[in-house]
């Protein structure tokens, strides 16, 4: 790479990584406050989205459900819908929200090309792509959520779904206890 095109590339890099700060803070002082109105809500999401922030966008819509009981149930029944009034876009592809509850864990393949939300989370982890991860998760989930660090109880359902071309899937977890 030529010296100017480095410096421009390290220049906007830099760029991005302050408005992925900048970001970062404002959801810090919106989730510590479920007070605030909706709109801040739906402001800090598009400012995400807008900077394309891995883990941010999905974060935004965790936190709205968790907070509001009403966006929750327009979200488990159409995801597509209830994230565009975050200001987020799935464009042509629907999102299928599925809640993890005490009694069903949730996980997400897919077995033929590894499709991800990617307008929420970001890139994928290699983990994910992985064709061993794609073709044991469907067989034996329990074993490979252990293996990636979550031993879910014998008492608790696991559910397995498979991304298609045009459907992604996005896990809304437990609200964790002590954050009401």
């Amino acid at each position: 790479m030529i010296p100017a095109a480095r410096e421009s590339a390290a220049s906007a890099k830099g760029l991005l990584e302050s408005a992925r700060r900048s970001v970062a803070l404002l959801l810090i002082v919106v989730r510590s406050d479920a007070r605030r109105p909706a709109s801040w809500i739906a402001l800090v999401a598009a400012a995400a989205a807008a900077v394309t922030l891995p883990g941010i966008a999905d974060a935004m819509v965790v936190a709205r459900a968790w907070t509001d009981s009403a966006f929750k149930q327009r979200l488990l029944a159409n995801g597509s819908a209830a994230i565009a009034e975050l200001g987020l876009d799935m464009g042509e592809t629907r999102l299928q929200v599925v809640e993890n509850t005490d009694g069903v864990q949730n996980v997400v393949v897919c077995t033929l090309c590894s499709c991800y939300p990617r307008a929420l989370l970001g890139l994928p982890p290699d983990w994910y792509r992985s064709k061993r991860y794609r073709s044991r998760v469907v067989v034996e989930p329990r074993k490979v959520l252990s293996e990636l660090g979550l031993v879910v109880p014998d008492d608790v359902a696991v559910r397995v779904h498979d991304s298609l071309a045009d459907l992604r899937y996005l896990v809304l977890p437990r609200r964790p206890a002590g954050t009401e």
